[in-house]
């Protein structure tokens, strides 16, 4: 019995899983016939194992086990356990341990996986039955490399040779008819009948049937191959030898048209040396034309000297010419400059005179205005002295004066004190209104802060937003304060703080309205929930606040282990909020960590005793278990805040607003006295105005006599003034005509020097007319003689371009005569310095002699042999080519039938060996299994299945099953039969194939799971009868329960699988102190 140790794990500790190997004399009995005590079970080493049964496994660091041995019999072997306890740690060690691959059994596909968790290296052994010595197979894994050491009898081997020994012993652990692991039961039924059929042969039939078989395939495939190929050759030598005959008159028609090549190409050989020929005469001609144009050059250029000496003397005197017409130029320059500085002169003596005569002018007209000014002030001096005297007397005014002054600083007085009055109202209305705006931007940004946490409520919960919404306008329905939802009237203290309470706190909760009474609560439900059919939460305030409540522990005495504050000091709510949040969910007991919590936490959850803890990133419950009193720890992670991140604080808000109220009074009574002091200012200005006005009537009456006297004194000084200013225009006049006179003189005898310089300027400029005339003619000389010049260059250029275009003539005919005799010798295949051969002389004396008659002969033999259209230079070689073709295909045919005929005769053979013994075969299994179904009141038959005989690849073994009396028998599939009868028909397949089965052990794990317990029974049965027979073969079936009362036999081994937190120690099991200790209690029960 093995008893593998496995043990739960708590936070702080977690011990390794051990089991010591087992000792014979440790097994119990599989059923218990009375109460007497059992008696000892022979030793494993008496039983008749088959070759190759499996007598030990032990495992060390293999899956959930540390050291475990387990023993199984030669018979049934019965392994149960609960679920996870290891019984296919088993089935995966005897799968690993016979060279299997790991993804057989469908749970990793590397072999370091099924190593114990924390190990680097875990170890299978198998002792195998043999007669002639028992097999021992160690297969040591390595988890780091993914690789694994093999051992036979503890000497090192390769897998290469474990696989050989176990494949000897005909052990198969990848065929699903002898090793059915627990991840591979439903595939049994999804196997194909061909992959049924190989996995039998492997199973149970002689180990030459697979062979015959695998050897009948091949021999069928190369059969027909060998048909194919004999096919192929047979058609294609037919039309080999039918296109043959179709081409015979190809090839006659092939020499004809030979022949008119020949005489192509012996025409197209002589055309180059005519064309040579052709263009050397013309070479010749060109070259006497080029010799006569050159001599013509040389005459040309020889009669140009003469004209080119006279042009340069002509040049010579031009160039004197030019030159004094630029000395006379330049005196002529000269002397129009001296002319112009005398005209220039004389201009500004006539603009003296000018400026003498307006000087005149301008002082006779100054005293004409001086006379008419004296006329005007006398005049105005009269009336101010008339005016004068009728001015009446001037009365005392000076006491109303003064009255009006006093009145008028008094309204002044007054106005200033109301305009100061003024001016602190508006001070004062400046400041309540910038106290305003400040409220205002508060209270805006609160709306705002707000708003964000609204809009998450809508985003997240519609209908808890409705309510809200609803609340705000009927508050007035309500005797006791609402609340809004929780997550609505919190506000952080610090936002980073948020996703604690948020964790902590359920959304439920977060979302739920708060009622101090349950009369409000009624009726708030009744009305959302009820009427306007939104989903929403409330919660009851507790009537004794729990806000305040202090905690069980101080924080300064937690402190030390990295805590700074409860979850209550996070953030602000109202009272009835808190206190539900403490009664609920105790924030004031939550203490909140940091990282360093975290690094301490097993001292923390040991010695506070805390239930919850948060550190930085995570939370932390602690439980006490009622059975063990052992403390259990669960963390979680943190989640993002989403809804707290947001503060308001909702009293300083309602605080704002009412400070804006008080704000707004304030300015309206501000308002209102300044509009009054407006009044009074405007009725001050009024009156002030009134008073001025007297005032500056009174003061222009007592200003008048004494203004007119002023006036008259005034303008009497100014008519003296102008009395004395006295102009003499007769001696101006006498002044200005001498100088007049004076400048006129000047003037004389500029006019006469001008003279003379005009007379010097006109002799130059005929001597420069004279001068151009002359260089006018040696320049139309010079321009005839050019004329000529350039008419005889052009001549000479014409005469010297005909010479180029010649010679290059003559060059290019001289390159292509090279080229065409290049070419002709290149046709008839000869060398630099060999002559035309005799044969080619005489072949080109019977051919024309000109171009045109070659081209017209090449034309008419290119036409007909253009007639023999479809052949080709090829068509004799591919003629004869399918001729030896032809040969050689009916040698190589005769070959291929004979083959044939060798593989047909080895075919019907190996047949007749493979055929014969598996039908006896599958009737042997459809014997037994036909038994088996109808001992369960089923039926279910096993037949070979062929849709054609010659085809030994699609061979196959089918299985046909029917549960129910009124169906008919269906083909075992996946899909048409449900899960229990599927492990059901799988069970007793494997059933009949235990008594014919040569393999030495059959491995079934779990496959009564998907049973009902009819069939499970009927099932057991079934296989206790065969598998505890005699001579057959170990058999190990796997399975977590079993149902009571079952029949058992003495034959069949069974392994108990235990695990648990209280399991008892490897080295303190001893199973025979366990039966002597039963048998007290059994003796002692009667007296009880």
């Amino acid at each position: 019995m093995a008893t593998p140790s496995r043990k739960t794990s708590t936070p702080s500790t977690l011990p390794s899983k051990r089991a010591l190997p087992r000792d014979p004399s440790s097994e119990v009995p599989s059923k218990r016939k009375s109460s007497a005590p059992p008696a000892p079970l022979p030793l494993q080493s008496s039983r008749p194992f088959v070759e190759g049964s499996i007598v030990r496994i032990v495992m060390e660091n293999f899956l959930t086990y540390d050291i475990c041995e387990v023993s199984p019999g030669p018979h049934l072997n019965m392994i149960i356990g609960a679920n996870g306890t290891g019984k296919s740690s088993i089935v995966c060690a005897i799968c690993l341990g016979l060279a299997g691959k790991p993804a057989f059994m469908g749970r990793a596909d590397k072999v370091g996986f099924f190593v114990k968790r924390g190990c680097s290296k875990g170890m299978v052994e198998i002792e195998l039955f043999r007669t002639s010595g028992n097999l021992v197979i160690t297969r040591e894994i390595d988890v780091a490399k993914n690789q694994s050491s093999w051992f036979i009898n503890k000497k090192s081997t390769t897998q290469k040779v474990v696989e050989e020994q176990v494949a000897a012993l005909n052990i198969q652990v990848g065929n699903l008819c002898q090793f059915l692991p627990q991840d591979k039961v439903g595939e049994f039924a999804k196997l194909s009948k061909i992959e049924l059929l190989e996995a039998t042969e492997k199973s149970i039939g002689p180990p030459e049937m697979h062979r015959y078989h695998c050897e009948l395939k091949n021999f069928r495939e190369k059969e027909k191959q060998l048909e194919t190929s004999c096919k192929e050759k047979t058609e294609y030598l037919e039309k080999m030898i039918q296109r043959n005959e179709r081409y015979k008159q190809d090839v006659e028609r092939f020499y004809e048209r030979k022949r008119h090549l020949d005489l192509i190409e012996m025409l197209e050989a002589k055309r180059p040396w005519v064309e040579y020929e052709n263009v050397r005469q013309e070479y010749e001609e060109v070259k006497l034309a080029r010799d006569r144009v050159k001599e013509e050059v040389r005459k040309l250029k020889e009669g140009q000297i003469p004209m080119t000496r006279r042009i340069e003397e002509i040049e010579k005197q031009r160039r004197v010419l030019e030159a004094r017409i630029k000395e006379k130029a330049t005196d002529i320059k000269e002397t129009s400059q001296k002319c112009k500085q005398k005209q220039d002169i004389i201009e500004r003596k006539d603009k003296q005179i000018e400026e003498l005569q307006q000087a005149l002018t301008v002082k006779q007209n100054e005293e004409h205005d001086r006379q008419r000014r004296i006329s005007n002030t006398r005049k105005m001096i009269e009336d101010l002295q008339n005016e004068l005297k009728t001015a009446e007397n001037c009365e005392n005014l000076q006491p109303h004066i003064d009255a009006i002054t006093n009145d008028l600083r008094r309204v002044q007085d007054e106005k200033a004190l109301c305009e100061g009055e003024v001016i602190d109202k508006r001070g004062e209305k400046e400041s309540l209104e910038k106290e305003r705006k400040s409220v205002g931007d508060n209270i805006v940004r609160f709306d705002n802060l707000m708003n964000q946490k609204e809009d998450k409520l809508r985003q997240r919960y519609r209908d808890t937003y409705d309510a809200v919404l609803w609340l705000r306008n009927n508050r007035d329905k309500f005797k006791q304060r609402v609340y809004e939802p929780i997550m609505l009237t919190i506000n952080m203290k610090d936002n980073k703080n948020a996703k604690y309470i948020e964790n902590h706190i359920s959304s439920n909760d977060l979302r739920a309205f708060v009622f101090e009474s349950q009369e409000d609560m009624e009726v708030f439900l009744k009305e959302i929930r009820d009427n306007k059919k939104l989903r929403v939460n409330a919660v009851i305030a507790p009537k004794s606040s729990y806000a305040d409540k202090a905690p069980s522990r101080s924080l300064n005495e937690l402190k030390q282990y990295g805590f700074f504050s409860y979850l209550r000091e996070l953030f602000d709510a109202p009272d009835p909020v808190m206190s539900f949040l403490c009664c609920h969910y105790h924030i004031h007991e939550v203490p909140v960590g940091t990282e360093r919590t975290r690094e301490r936490i097993e001292r923390v959850i040991q010695e506070t005793r805390l239930k919850q803890i948060y550190t930085a990133e995570e939370k932390y419950v602690v439980k006490t278990s009622i059975y063990s009193n052992k403390v259990i720890s669960s963390n979680t992670s943190l989640k993002v805040a989403q809804f707290l991140t947001v503060t308001v604080d909702l009293e300083q808000r309602r605080h704002l607003e009412e400070q804006l109220k008080e704000i707004n009074r304030k300015l309206q009574a501000v308002e209102a006295g300044l509009i009054a002091l407006y009044e009074r200012n405007k009725h001050l200005e009024h009156k002030d105005n009134e008073l001025r006005q007297k005032k500056k009537e009174l003061l222009e009456r007592k200003t008048k006599k004494r203004q007119l006297e002023q006036k008259i004194s005034s303008k009497l000084g100014s008519l003296k003034l102008m009395e004395q200013d006295v102009c003499n225009l007769e001696e101006e006049e006498r002044k200005a005509s001498t100088k007049i006179r004076e400048i006129n003189v000047q003037k004389a005898k500029l006019v006469t020097e001008l003279t003379n310089f005009v007379k010097i300027c006109t002799s130059l400029h005929i001597q420069k007319v004279d001068l151009i005339l002359q260089n006018t003619t040696v320049i139309s000389e010079k321009n005839k003689l050019e004329s000529d010049y350039m008419a005889a260059s052009s001549q000479l250029r014409l005469t010297e371009q005909h010479f180029i275009e010649l010679d290059e003539s003559r060059q290019r005919l001289l390159q292509k005569c090279k080229e065409l005799m290049k070419r002709a010798r290149q046709v008839c295949n000869l060398g630099a310095e060999q002559t035309v051969p005799q044969e080619y002389q005489t072949a080109f004396q019977d051919l024309p002699n000109t171009l045109d008659e070659i081209d017209a002969l090449l034309t008419e033999e290119r036409s007909r042999a253009s007639c023999f259209t479809g052949l080709n230079p090829t068509v004799v070689q591919e003629y004869t080519k399918r001729e030896e073709e032809i040969e050689q295909l009916t040698e190589e045919l005769k070959i291929k039938k004979v083959e044939l005929e060798k593989y047909r005769e080895s075919i019907s053979q190996v047949k007749e060996r493979w055929l014969n013994p598996l039908r006896e075969l599958v009737e042997k299994i459809n014997e037994k299994f036909s038994n088996f179904f109808s001992s369960m009141q089923c039926a279910g038959e096993v037949d070979l299945h062929t849709e054609n005989e010659e085809d030994y690849d699609k061979y196959g073994i089918r299985i046909r099953v029917k549960f129910r009396s009124s169906t008919q028998l269906h083909e075992l599939t996946p899909h048409h039969q449900s899960g229990g009868e599927r492990s059901v028909s799988t069970m007793l397949y494997l059933m009949a194939l235990q008594e014919l089965n040569r393999c030495p052990f059959r491995v079934v794990d779990e496959i009564n799971q998907g049973m009902d317990p009819i069939n499970e029974r009927r099932v057991f049965e079934m296989v206790v009868n065969t598998a505890c027979k005699e001579n057959t073969s170990q058999y190990f079936f796997i399975t977590p329960k079993l149902l009571q009362n079952l029949p058992y036999s003495d034959k069949m081994t069974v392994l108990f699988v235990y695990n648990g937190p209280h399991m008892l120690e490897p080295n303190r099991w001893n199973l025979k102190a366990f039966q002597r200790r039963r048998r007290r209690i059994t003796f002692t029960q009667p007296s009880q």
